[in-house]
């Protein structure tokens, strides 16, 4: 039987703390440029939303979907929700470069590993969240 108690995690190690802080940056930087260009309907966007097959009219629809998610991860109280959400538009874009048939690894597991990044760098920074999901030897 697991038991929860009230105890405060261990402290987070400067390293992991830094690791953290740089995987989290690299995210926040990424899904910034990706919900900004979305937002200001750039004809990239829609070219890209053509080619997936959905209307071009959803991209600031999408943008205003991913800053929500975005805002939530950058706040530290909001930040394993932000995470959440943000698995969850990356699972969209997964699906729907599956059902296209695009690249496996450049196109389709893109959502994958920035996903990777996002839970990577909140892992490093939060002990909290590692105190629930401890990777045991």
């Amino acid at each position: 039987m697991v038991t929860l108690t009230d105890t405060a995690p261990a402290a987070t190690p400067r390293l992991m703390l830094w690791t953290g802080r740089v995987l989290t940056g690299l995210a926040i930087a990424f899904m910034t440029f990706d919900t900004v260009i979305k937002l200001i309907d750039l004809q990239v966007v829609r070219d890209s939303l053509t080619q997936l097959g959905y209307p071009t009219a959803l991209g600031p629809t999408i943008g205003a979907i991913e800053l929500i998610c975005l805002l939530l991860y950058i706040f530290p109280r909001t930040a394993v929700l932000g995470a959440v959400l943000l698995t969850a538009v990356m699972g969209g874009a997964i699906a729907s470069h599956m059902r296209l048939g695009d690249p496996l690894v450049s196109h389709t597991l893109f959502g994958v590993y920035l996903g990777a990044v996002i839970w990577g760098g909140l892992y490093l920074r939060d002990a909290k969240l590692r105190a629930i999901f401890p990777i045991r030897r």
